[in-house]
């Protein structure tokens, strides 16, 4: 009697997915080229990208890198931050700041202001952020969403792709929190080189149901993934590798604002 095939320990696992961070990369500063950083951060670390690897990059230094900074001693707040400001206990002038980079206010509360953002996201703050921006013994600055995750996305993945030959898809994730449930979640704000949305409509469960209403966030998903090893406080891991995940073959590489449901749909505006 012969004893069944067993993987060895070390044997790679069928369909399974390996996170990365790229170590040791330097604060980044307005100017800088992440592309650059981001490649010669792999080299450091004896890596180098291989064709399907998706690379989420942290919000904030995409926004640091592309100069989406405010420095708050250099804000004047107006009448409508000042009033929000009453309600939500907050400094007027980050509401003030939140308010020139939004579209709209959707609630305030205690606590809190949610927006929707420029580029579409609805999230508290649109995005406006202090953490990990500047010391504390210098100006009090604020980071901004980019203008336009998409692009900068786009950006990076060309650029990767002119340094080392290979153009990784490539994910911005920023944390936003959830109506419904307690705690911050990674989630995708800018898309480039793989399918944000995996539209299941058509396929058949294990017991032959057909699917009629399934669309699964792939990005989302990988965003959410990718800020487990990053961190959300001081860890310094803004960005990571995602090797061995296959987009679905039938799923189309397009932008994050895809993810956006239109407002004609949502049911809680």
């Amino acid at each position: 009697m012969t004893k069944p095939n067993t993987p060895h320990a070390t044997s790679p696992i069928p369909n399974s997915v390996q996170l990365f961070p790229v170590l040791d990369l330097p604060l980044i500063q307005p100017g800088d080229d992440l592309p650059r950083i981001i490649a010669a951060g792999l080299a450091a670390m004896g890596q180098a990208l291989e064709p399907g690897d998706i690379l989420v990059v942290a919000q904030k230094v995409v926004s640091k890198a592309e100069g989406r900074l405010v420095r708050l001693d250099d804000v004047a707040p107006g009448p409508e931050a000042q009033g929000l400001a009453q309600v939500t206990g907050k400094d007027p002038r980050v509401i003030q700041v939140i308010l020139e980079d939004s579209r709209e206010v959707v609630r305030a509360l205690p606590g809190l202001l949610i927006v929707e953002q420029k580029a579409g996201w609805i999230c508290a703050h649109g995005g406006v952020d202090r953490s990990n921006v500047a010391a504390p013994e210098g100006p009090e600055v604020l980071a901004l969403l980019p203008e336009d995750p998409d692009a900068s996305a786009a950006r990076i993945r060309e650029g990767l792709a002119e340094i080392t030959g290979v153009a990784p898809g490539v994910i911005i994730n920023d944390s936003h929190g959830r109506p419904w449930r307690v705690g911050t979640v990674g989630v995708c704000i800018g898309c480039a080189g793989l399918p944000p949305i995996w539209n299941q409509r058509g396929l058949h469960d294990l017991y032959g149901y057909e699917l009629t209403g399934s669309e699964e966030c792939i990005a989302d998903e990988l965003a959410a993934a990718a800020t487990l090893v990053m961190g959300q406080s001081g860890e310094g891991r803004p960005v990571v590798v995602i090797r061995g995940y296959q987009p679905p073959p039938d799923a189309s590489p397009a932008p994050a604002r895809t993810i956006q449901r239109p407002r004609e749909k949502d049911a809680f505006r």
